[in-house]
């Protein structure tokens, strides 16, 4: 049953001419907290294959921006969508802030290539999320909005706790179209908070 409806998701995907299911969890996000509008910038990391940056692009339209980072390139050159291939941990921030000087909101669907441990995949995951903290902390505009996949496990608390100190608001999230037996799920963080 579990294998049926996550066919489903991507054939769906490839008929609605997206590279990937994953594009169904930012639309049930959008759909939930409405938070990508039109005209926005938005900041994308780990982007590749490119289905976020797809979406987000399509929602923010002409007078929007997203700036999609990954190791890898996209599928596909989307209008509207600047790609950097780059390493999250070696990318210098400047880069991002001569594209826009602030951004509305950063996503982050960064994931570690997983090893079969779950307490090392775990770790890894937490490391990439508190590296995109770490990147929308800095660029995004007052109030902006971060959007984040992290792996549950012992270190969750703690790097949720360390969202709530830059943000207003906290809400996890697990989407519908995410696997039942997945151990993925999402912080909606919103309102940064000056801290300066």
């Amino acid at each position: 049953m579990v294998k049926r409806v996550q066919d489903h998701f991507s054939k769906k995907a490839k008929s609605e001419g997206y590279p990937a299911r994953s594009v169904y969890k930012l639309q049930e996000a959008q759909k939930k907290y409405k938070f990508l509008k039109n005209g926005h910038r938005v900041l994308d990391l780990g982007a590749s294959p490119g289905s976020w940056s797809k979406y987000a692009a399509s929602v923010v339209g002409k007078k929007g921006k997203v700036v999609a980072v990954d190791l890898n390139p996209l599928a596909h050159d989307y209008p509207n969508v600047i790609q950097i291939e780059a390493d999250i941990y070696e990318l210098p921030v400047e880069k991002l802030k001569e594209i826009s000087e602030c951004y509305d909101i950063v996503l982050s669907d960064m994931a570690p290539k997983t090893s079969g441990r779950k307490d090392v995949d775990h770790l890894r995951s937490i490391n990439l999320a508190e590296r995109a903290l770490e990147i929308a902390v800095e660029l995004l505009c007052p109030g902006g909005i971060f959007f984040c996949k992290v792996f549950q496990g012992g270190s969750f608390d703690e790097f949720r706790n360390m969202c709530r100190s830059y943000f207003k608001s906290v809400k996890v999230f697990k989407p519908k179209s995410s696997r039942s037996e997945s151990v993925e799920t999402f912080l909606f963080c919103s309102g940064l908070k000056d801290n300066s």
